[in-house]
């Protein structure tokens, strides 16, 4: 911030509008990357009530634990996508009144929320600090536990407690850069939804004269359509994990049945590896096409005031769908952290073994595709449609009457685009269960 306002006092001093006010919007940009940390830690973090409350909600079952999760997930949401209006309101305000000419008013407030990116952006060396932090701590973690033999010595102890404390926080850090992510995503978003606005009016100053209005019905399906994108995306994705998931699990289990467990073979681990690769290649294709060819169709059929409102339906949906995923798996984990650190007592229902840790972990592997697939996917998908509708922007108002040329592409585009929807949705392998005796 001081940094900002020494640039904007030497640099920009002789600016329309006066320095001070590039200065006060990157000063909320970093104000914004700030209440989104402290909102993700309240949520996830292992200290706070909403993942106590999971918590304790584990006492009766997966189930209401599931159900307790999904309701952080879904509040969350809420506030975040508050606190971005706000700081978007909050260039309005900075920027407002600058000129009385509407259009040149309008680039100041879009240059406004630009700058408020720019100051989110400041953030990056500590975002990638805390993104690295968590998978470190937890792949630790999984090594101590896999090295500790004597469970019962104080040291032993102390370490897998100190461990299992940092895994938690990493968990929370994780969770923590993937908000400020999508934030930044929606900040990126709305000033190229500005570019969008001025680089059709450089092609046909006559396209957009009246703004993108939701009362058009043009306009009103296609943001329908673009808030119905960013959940088949995600369900897509969720599926796609299940799929790799069932390729592991038959791998393993094959290698369980040649005697990897009682040490009579060496287990495989580049099999394994191998599958999970390729799975996450493949199934990235049909994904990339639902991101790539659905603005395009938009923009073809129902031109470009539809494509308009059809960025503004992804924008508002995938921001609240990503902070609900990414928030309700790392507060899942996080609760079966806290569980995992109990003093283990069956009887009691308390630590590892318990009913209330096996409700958790049901809780943290449906969290997994939430919080490290579905949720941090929405936000280079964001992006992508709307450079895609960038580019396309200029095209459809060109040649607005595509004629029969046009609907041939038109259709070519939907056939790839159900190819795409049939290759998401292809089912998973089956696994069976054996009772084959494991082979020498």
């Amino acid at each position: 911030v001081v940094l900002f306002g020494s640039i904007g006092m030497i640099y920009m001093r002789n600016v329309t509008g006066g320095w001070w006010r590039p200065f006060l919007a990157t000063t909320a940009g970093v104000i914004l990357a700030i209440l989104i940390d402290r909102l993700t830690d309240y949520f996830t973090g292992s200290h706070g009530k909403p993942v106590k409350n999971i918590k304790e909600s584990a006492e009766t079952g997966p189930a209401t634990l599931i159900l307790s999760g999904i309701s952080v997930g879904f509040e969350s949401s809420v506030w975040s996508i508050l606190v971005i209006a706000s700081t978007i309101f909050s260039s309005i305000l900075i920027f407002g009144g600058i000129t009385a000419e509407p259009f040149l008013q309008f680039t100041f407030i879009l240059y406004g929320v630009a700058l408020t990116g720019i100051g989110m952006l400041t953030l990056t060396g500590n975002n990638v600090a805390m993104d690295s932090f968590g998978p470190i701590a937890d792949n630790a973690n999984g090594i101590g536990e896999m090295a500790w033999h004597d469970l019962e010595d104080p040291e032993t102890v102390s370490a897998r407690k100190i461990m299992a404390d940092l895994d938690a926080v990493g968990n929370t850090t994780k969770a923590i850069t993937k908000g400020i992510a999508i934030g930044s995503a929606v900040i990126a978003a709305v000033s190229l939804f500005g570019s969008f606005i001025t680089d059709v009016s450089r092609v046909d100053p006559t396209a957009l004269t009246a703004g993108i209005r939701v009362s058009m019905p043009q306009v009103f399906v296609g943001m329908l359509i673009g808030g119905a994108i960013p959940w088949l995306f995600s369900s897509f994705a969720i599926q796609a994990v299940s799929r790799a998931a069932s390729l592991i699990i038959i791998e393993a289990r094959r290698q369980f049945r040649l005697g990897v467990l009682e040490g009579k073979v060496k287990p495989d681990y580049q099999q394994a590896v191998e599958l999970s690769t390729a799975a996450s290649q493949k199934e990235l294709v049909p994904l990339a096409l639902i991101a790539v060819l659905s603005p395009i169709i938009v923009g073809l059929v129902l031109q470009v005031e539809a494509l308009g409102g059809f960025l503004a339906g992804i924008i508002l949906s995938g921001q609240l769908l990503a902070v609900f995923l990414n928030n309700s798996g790392g507060a899942w984990d996080n609760a079966k952290k806290i569980i995992e650190d109990e003093p283990k007592d069956i009887d009691n229902n308390l630590g590892k073994g318990s009913e209330r840790h096996k409700a958790s972990v049901v809780g943290d592997t449906v969290g997994d595709p939430f919080k490290d697939t579905a949720g941090p996917a929405l936000n280079p998908m964001i992006k992508v449609v709307n450079l895609v509708a960038l580019i396309i922007a200029p095209i459809i108002v060109t040649y607005k009457n595509i004629g029969l040329g046009g609907w041939i592409i038109v259709l070519a585009l939907l056939g790839a685009f159900v190819w795409a929807i049939m290759q998401s949705k292809r089912e998973a392998p089956e696994i069976h269960i054996t009772s084959e005796p494991p082979r020498e």
